[in-house]
């Protein structure tokens, strides 16, 4: 049964993931890995294999999917409240598609403070409702004990059908198939928590990836006791050095198998526009918040700007027939997740202005520009007051990373060296970096990160790894007490 709106502008729908690194689509991706319905929009569309985080933390780079803004900008460069830098009738993407007569909606992980602040969407179904008011059986979907920031491998303890995954699918399901508006285009943000630890698959994905040939972690010859002090300190916080070679093999192969699951599912939600006939008139954008140290370098989590954790997949597909570059497009500009809101906008027929630093994916596919900067920027507790963790600048060939801590400093060539194993540093000149780094964070609006016109620089804290592991580990959780805001 088709019933198409009477508003003719295409359907919107926006997938994303939490805690995917870019190397598990395209040509860095394992051979093994199955994950045919995102190929498939990839074949249809354009993979971008140059995309960034500008902060590759959860709530930050929501908050750039959100604003169309770099992190620079918006000023959300650590976990915190959205409420904080989105105030009631802030221009968020929902905002803006609701204003061009859209109806929105968003399920899945928000990461929003409050909770339930809506930031312009018109219905928000959370990973709370399935946890509050889904099966007794649901409810104990997380009781084997792991972590949200824990490397290790576990199992699902509910059946596939009962998991937060297939839950959320079939919320999208049922919105496109009978709760949508069918009068207005619709805006759907379907936000998975997977593969964010606990990395805890159900059958048959638990099993699916325990003989493949996983890939060994990549170490760079400067990750280790020399790496920089902030890259140590996160390093030691979560003890990631001291997993042994087996664990980080089974905790690679349960985030192999997350993402399975949620290909597969997304199958549900494709062939659920496909019985209704929307799916060729809605343009399809999927990415992930920020990536997955997962053991490379030595290390677990994201936050660095390092390619593990700061790259993401991202695929655009347009409405059919409105594509104005060929099917199957490699894009290697490198983009950011500040790009998304302006995409979707222009395809509503929006216009942004000089608030918003993204620009339209679909324009930059059909004629990608000659050259283009993304800084990336991070920052927290156990760092110096005060001071971002580190600044970034990446041409998409080169990147060039400043630690305030020490100070200290990283440059790679991506374009022989994409795992990041040389730190070319020590053998070039990084006055002109330094210089490039910080006109590119004046240029983005970031004066505030600058000190006197500078890139900021203090002595080392001197905490010892002893003391960095003595810390709160931020692993624990329990079932009963379910927030997103601590994820």
């Amino acid at each position: 049964m088709t019933s198409a709106p009477a508003d003719e502008r295409p359907n919107l729908l926006l997938i994303t993931t939490d805690q995917q690194r870019r190397d598990t689509l395209g040509p860095g991706a394992p051979p093994f890995l199955r994950t045919p319905h995102l190929d498939q929009l990839a074949h249809e569309g354009a993979r971008f294999d140059a995309a960034y985080a500008p902060t590759p933390v959860c709530v930050p780079a929501r908050v750039s999917l959100l604003t169309g803004q770099s992190s620079l900008r918006h000023g959300m460069i650590h976990n915190g409240a959205t409420s904080a830098v989105l105030p009631p009738g802030a221009p968020t993407l929902p905002a803006r598609l609701a204003a061009l007569g859209y109806a929105t909606v968003g399920i899945g992980k928000m990461h929003f403070s409050p909770p339930r602040a809506h930031h312009g969407f018109e219905e928000l179904i959370l990973p709370d409702d399935y946890y509050r008011h889904a099966s007794r059986t649901a409810v104990a979907a997380m009781r084997h004990g792991l972590g949200q920031n824990e490397l290790y491998p576990g199992m699902a303890t509910v059946a596939e059908a009962e998991t937060l995954t297939s839950w959320l699918s079939e919320q999208a399901v049922e919105h496109i198939r009978h709760r949508r508006d069918p009068t207005r285009p619709m805006f759907l943000w379907l936000s998975y928590s997977k593969p964010h630890p606990p990395l805890d698959p159900p059958e048959p994905y638990y099993s699916m990836y325990r003989s493949a040939p996983i890939p060994e972690p990549v170490v760079g010859n400067w990750a280790g006791d020399d790496a920089p002090a902030a890259f140590r300190r996160q390093r030691h916080r979560g003890s990631f050095d001291l997993l042994d070679a087996d664990t980080i093999r089974a905790a690679r192969a349960a985030y192999y198998g997350l993402i399975t699951q949620i290909d597969y599912n997304l199958g549900r939600v494709l062939a659920a526009l496909q019985d209704i006939g929307e799916l060729g008139r809605t343009m399809i954008v999927f990415t992930s918040d920020h990536g997955e140290f997962l053991g490379d370098h030595g290390t677990g989590n994201k936050v660095f700007f390092h390619e593990a954790s700061a790259g993401v997949p991202l695929i655009v597909r347009p409405p059919a027939g409105a594509a104005t570059f060929p099917a199957g497009t490699v894009v290697h500009t490198p983009v950011t997740l500040a790009d998304v809101l302006p995409t979707f906008v222009r395809a509503a027929g929006g216009s942004v202005g000089a608030d918003v630093d993204g620009s339209d994916l679909v324009s930059l596919a059909a004629a990608p520009p000659a050259s283009r900067l993304v800084v990336g920027i991070a920052g927290g507790d156990g760092g110096p007051p005060g001071l971002p963790y580190y600044i970034a600048v990446t041409d998409g060939r080169h990147k060039y990373i400043w630690y305030p801590e020490g100070p200290a400093e990283q440059l790679f060539d991506l374009s022989v060296d994409p795992g990041e194993r040389h730190d070319l540093a020590g053998a070039a000149d990084l006055g002109a970096w330094r210089e490039r780094l910080v006109r590119a964070v004046r240029d983005g609006g970031g004066e505030r990160y600058l000190v006197d016109g500078e890139l900021p620089a203090v002595p080392p804290m001197g905490d010892t790894p002893a003391e960095q592991r003595a810390t709160a580990w931020p692993g624990y959780h329990t079932d009963a007490f379910h927030l997103d805001v601590r994820h």
